[in-house]
């Protein structure tokens, strides 16, 4: 059994940029995650087995980025019990992010797959440590004090706005 709790996982290399900021996120959380490159398109036996075994390996949340067409994020939730969140991401082949983003939330009854915005991997990282954090009083702390900081930078913000 794995020690990481968060899969992450994203179509092709040129994904990575955006998709460190989950791994970032959980990094600074202390959630511990995997990452990796499942295309479902160029390699779907590794999608099916990654989709297929991920809750046996200990994870509890898969995080998925794809541009384009992006069918990885519904396809592993199609294959898993696990919650995904799927990352749109704007790609050289994409039309703004929009053809990702409509690819990935217009999923069809059964098959649910939580979105964030475009090259949103932050919120997918949160998303993921706030589903984890229901059951883990310590991780729930920290996402109070996460929210406490980032609601200080806006008060702070608007302090030295009003000079």
């Amino acid at each position: 059994m794995s020690e990481a709790k968060v899969g992450i996982i994203m179509g092709s290399a040129s994904d990575r940029p955006v998709m460190q900021a989950a791994a970032d996120l959980l990094t600074q959380l202390g959630v511990p995650y995997e990452i990796d490159i499942v295309s479902a398109h160029r390699t779907p036996e590794k999608m099916f087995n990654y989709a297929q075994q991920a809750h046996k390996r200990g994870l509890q949340v898969i995080i998925a980025g794809a541009g384009g067409a992006a069918h990885l994020p519904g396809m592993v939730a199609s294959l898993t019990p696990l919650p995904v969140i799927g990352v749109p991401i704007k790609s050289s082949n994409s039309i703004d992010g929009w053809d990702s983003l409509l690819s990935i939330v217009q999923m069809p009854n059964g098959v649910p797959v939580a979105t964030v915005a475009v090259n949103a991997a932050q919120n997918a990282g949160i998303l993921a440590a706030q589903i984890i954090a229901t059951s883990n009083p310590n991780l729930l702390q920290q996402l109070i004090a996460f929210k406490e900081e980032l609601k200080a930078k806006v008060i702070k913000a608007s302090e030295e706005f009003k000079k």
